[in-house]
């Protein structure tokens, strides 16, 4: 097992005690900001990715928590890029945003590079799925655009984000909720949201999925009709059905780990840093802007959540035929 998730077990009882001493006046190494931090976005501009990071630059940046914040784009097969590009990362300040989506996508890329490996740091927050269709699409209803599948097969067309994320296993539920064999499926993956909202808007593609956020503008625009949401609760401002009358729900959630290499004391001010950010009114102002939902989490409890995600991913793929 790596060193940093040796180190997160390890402190596992403990957790909310390190959290507790990363809210100090002083950072473990010494100062209240770090001199220049790092956040990678491990896909394409545009995307839920790429918004969190470009959030948290705008919210440690407002906060003053650090005296630089310089946010990359790595994209690629589902982030099992970036995440191989973070395995040999040395900085001692730098964080890479992650999530449901790389989960599975390490299990169907078959990815030599493993979250274990990293430092996990926090968890941030979860968001929705919404399904759009192009807005003078047929299909009206959920339920028209699955049964078009079932009759079209892959004739129709559902773009997302990477292979095995959580926009891919969103489309298998719905497909395996009206008992439609999943092989008929016609996903067709991109690295970044802006990408699959180009498609969208460029009728490439008959149906889309992704986290509300990214959709929201062009669905208040008229541009992308939603046929409805993941989540438990439905949203006001889009005026459509969750698919729990399916019963499916599904929520895409977010955070950062770092590099499993880090010190103790490395990790200890990146938890300071990233629970100062979460406190701050900059990043309260980024979650109602973007409709994220606050699942905050640090120390022993993120990693103790980050282990159970990754042990429960590779079975739920599995039944609905993603990676066999």
């Amino acid at each position: 097992m790596n060193t940093g998730w040796r180190r997160a077990a390890a402190v596992a009882a403990v957790g909310l005690v390190l959290a507790g001493c990363g809210q100090g006046t002083k950072s473990a190494g010494g100062g209240d900001s770090i001199a220049k931090l790092e956040i990678m976005a491990p896909a394409d501009p545009g995307g839920g990715w790429d918004q969190t990071a470009r959030s948290m630059q705008t919210a440690v940046s407002g906060a003053k928590l650090a005296n630089s914040v310089q946010v990359s784009n790595v994209g690629g097969a589902g982030g099992t890029v970036g995440l191989q590009k973070l395995t040999s990362e040395r900085s001692e300040s730098f964080l890479m945003v992650t999530g449901l989506v790389m989960v599975g996508a390490v299990e169907t890329n078959s990815s030599k590079a493993r979250l274990e490996e990293t430092t996990p740091i926090a968890r941030l927050t979860a968001e929705d799925e919404v399904v759009v269709v192009p807005a003078d699409s047929p299909h009206k209803t959920i339920d028209d655009l699955l049964n078009a599948v079932n009759e079209k097969g892959k004739g129709v067309s559902i773009t997302g984000g990477s292979a095995g994320g959580t926009d891919h296993i969103l489309a298998g539920l719905l497909l395996k909720a009206k008992n439609i064999d999943t092989a008929k499926l016609n996903y067709v993956p991109y690295s970044g949201g802006g990408e699959s909202l180009a498609a969208l808007l460029g009728k490439k593609v008959d149906a889309g999925i992704s986290g509300v956020g990214e959709y929201r503008e062009q669905i208040k625009a008229g541009k992308l009709r939603a046929l409805g949401t993941s989540g438990p609760n439905p949203h006001a401002d889009l005026n459509v059905p969750t698919f729990k009358d399916l019963g499916v729900e599904l929520i895409n959630w977010r955070g950062v780990v770092a590099p499993g290499s880090i010190s103790a004391e490395a990790k200890n001010r990146l938890t300071k840093l990233v629970t100062d950010m979460h406190a701050s009114q900059a990043w309260k102002d980024e979650l109602k802007k973007k409709g994220w939902t606050d699942t905050f989490l640090t120390g022993g409890e993120f990693s103790t959540f980050l282990f159970k995600e990754i042990g429960r991913v590779k079975p739920a793929l599995q039944d609905i035929g993603l990676i066999k």
